[in-house]
Formats: C-alpha cells, structure tokens, sequence
C-alpha cells in the first residue's frame, strides 16, 4: 500500500512538475506578446490623433497675415495699476454690463448678458431694470430725440423709445444682407446711426459673443463690417467692410467720420462717412498691446478704448500659417489660446495719440469691454463680470 501511495504521489509531483514549466512558458508568451500588443495600439492611437490634427473639420478656413510688432508694456503703455482701486456699481444682479452710456439727462444705462438694460440715477445709483430687449444687448448710444439705439447681437439695431417700446429698426442692409451679429453703435449730430456688424460668419446663437469673436479672430479673413441706418428712410448700408472683428463704434468730435476698432488686428480705424472721401478707411491707432473692445467719446477730446486682453504670442507667431492655425482649433478648448484678465483701458485724441494708459495687471474687474467717462468718473463694462465697476479720473 505504501509502495502505492508513493506511487500515487510520485506521478503528481511529475504532473506539477510539467505544469510548472507549461504556466512558466505562458507567461513568457504573454510578456513577450504584450509590448507587441501594446506598441500595435499606441501606433493605431496615434495614427488616429495625428489624423485628427491634421484632417478634422473645423468652421475655420484661415488667412495668412502678418501681425504687427507688439509694443508690450513699456513706454506709454508701462505696467501701472490705474485700475486697481476700481470699486463695484451694482447691475441689480444682472451680470454682463457689457457696455454703458449716458443719457441727455444724465442718467446712466448699462447693457447686460440677460437682455436686461439697467438704468441708473445721475449718480450711478440706484440701478433698476429698465427694459428687456430679448436679445442680448451690446452697445448703445441716445440720439438727440432720446432714442437709444442698441447693438443687440441677436435681434440687428434696435431702437428704445423714451417710454420703454423696443423695436428692430434693421435686421438686414439694403445692399449686402442680414445682420448676423450686431456689436457697437453711436449716433451722428445729423440723427444718422452707425454700428457694427462684428462677423458674418461667426455669430450667435450658433456661438456665444466670446467664441464667435475667438474664431473670427483665428480665421483672420474679416467678415466684420461698419454699417450705416437712416432713420429717415428706413435704409441701412455698409460704409467699410472687411474687418476682422469689426467692434466698438464712435463718431469723431468733429463728426466728420466714424472710428471702428478691429479687434483682430489690434488697431482702431478711420472711415471717413462725408463728402467726396466717404467710405475710405485708414488706420487711426495701430499695434495696440491688447486686444481692442468698445471705443467711446470722452470729455475733453478723448476717446476711450477698452483692451479686453492682452496680445497672445502664439497666435501671433502662427498668423503667417493658416493650416497651424487649423490644427490649433482642433485642440481642446482649455489648450487653445484664450484671453487673459487684464484690465487696460487708453485715451487717445483726435491724431490717435495716447493721452492715458490705466491698467490693472491683476485683472481683478475681468473681461473688460468698456470705459465711459463722466465727470469725476471712468465706468467700467464687462461681458462676463458679475457687476459693472468704476474709478475715479
């Protein structure tokens, strides 16, 4: 029996034996096929990644271009903190007072992201919501009737009357199209009103403001137009075309011609809206360190203008490649270039030269889009703060 057992037990450790070896040479299989396998599927990945890169759709079509040398922020644009001790004006809980103006009476208006127009007392205070345009109202400016005229990117140029009754005044011109994206508006001494028509291409409600503005500023071919409504004969028209990013409207002191910031191309251009020269565009500010927003009379002279961003680098270095251009949309968003809270408003004169430079490298009040003067005060806008805010000046 013993003989047996031993037997029995001999033949089992001999069947371990071989099953040690076996599981042995498996493994060695498997590791030996698993970078194989592995090598195979980062290949495959990439592959996919890089045709992606390469290949995917994007509802760009880009320009080569040449950007200007950026001034930095040296000279008349030296790093300052002007704007630091800006202090918060209450939007009656409506974020996005994206622009502000001034009525006859002075009574302030701001324009906010949920179609909200907020009205204020002469003081800036007491703010109450005023009227609702439906849209989403961007700049606005009184005629001398009391009419505001208001930029609302959704709904074209409307005009409120003084009792509140908001009207489409134009939704299309009469000679080049619909308005797709309505942005910035002022009003001529002879009751003309001029506003821009930020991209054709890029607009809401199929993008919001800040992407539509992104992709218009990447593509670089300049859909954005400055555009002319006749109250008196209904008529709208466009004055300049090709504009990349066409943004903040206002007419000269003189009132002999219309100033249209293009934001992607970092510059404020003259058109000039009287006599033989009508229509002709030349540059007014040019190489800005920022990105230029809305554009607004001040006292004595000035003009201000709004920087929402600084200058990106990168964008600037790929202006002369297109198909980079095109794989940089291809990105994730939060890899794309994006802009940067910097609060940096200028005042400039009539020859465009820089009169005033304040800033806030911080970017405490952000997204800034514009400055409005009244005496003793520089109102702030914003298309995405919570509030409007203001410094003394």
């Amino acid at each position: 029996m013993l003989d047996g057992e031993n037997g029995r037990r001999g033949q089992a450790g001999e069947a371990r034996g071989q099953q040690i070896p076996l599981a042995l040479h498996r493994l060695i299989l498997d590791s030996t096929m698993r970078p194989r396998w592995l090598l195979r599927t980062s290949i495959a990945a990439l592959a996919l990644l890089l045709g992606y890169l390469l290949a995917w759709p994007v509802p760009i079509a880009p320009l080569a271009w040449e950007a200007p040398d950026s001034p930095g922020f040296v000279g008349v644009f030296a790093a300052n903190a002007g704007l630091a001790d800006a202090e918060t004006v209450s939007t009656a809980g409506e974020p996005g007072p994206e622009d502000f103006t001034a009525g006859a009476d002075g009574r302030l208006y701001a324009a906010t992201a949920r179609g909200w127009i907020i009205r204020y007392d002469s003081s800036g205070s007491a703010p109450t919501r005023w009227v609702n345009t439906g849209g989403r109202p961007l700049g606005m400016a009184f005629d001398s009737a009391g009419t505001l005229w208001v930029a609302d990117a959704r709904r074209g140029l409307l005009a409120v009357a003084p009792d509140g009754t908001v009207r489409v005044a134009a939704d299309s011109t009469d000679d080049d199209g619909p308005i797709r994206f309505a942005d910035d508006v002022d009003v001529a001494r002879d009751g003309r009103v001029y506003f821009s028509d930020a991209s054709a291409r890029f607009h809401p409600p199929a993008w919001d403001a800040l992407e539509a503005s992104l992709l218009e500023i990447l593509e670089h071919r300049g859909s954005g137009r400055l555009l002319e409504h006749d109250p008196a004969t209904g008529r709208t028209t466009v004055l300049a075309g090709s504009i990349v990013f066409a943004n903040g409207v206002a007419v000269t002191h003189d009132d002999s011609a219309v100033l249209v910031n293009e934001t992607g191309s970092y510059r404020v251009l003259r058109v000039e809206r009287l006599g033989p020269g009508r229509g002709a565009v030349r540059p007014f500010v040019d190489a800005l360190p920022g990105f230029p927003d809305n554009i607004t009379r001040g006292l004595e002279g000035r003009y201000w203008v709004a920087l929402v961003s600084p200058r990106n680098a990168l964008v600037d270095r790929l202006a002369p490649y297109p198909f980079a251009r095109k794989i940089v949309q291809r990105l994730p968003g939060w890899i794309r270039p994006a802009p940067v809270n910097y609060g940096h408003v200028i005042a400039v004169d009539d020859s465009g030269r820089v009169l005033e430079s304040l800033q806030d490298p911080v970017g405490g009040y952000p997204m800034l889009t514009s400055a409005l003067e009244v005496p003793g005060w520089l109102y702030l806008g914003s298309l995405s703060a919570p509030t409007a805010a203001r410094v003394r000046f």
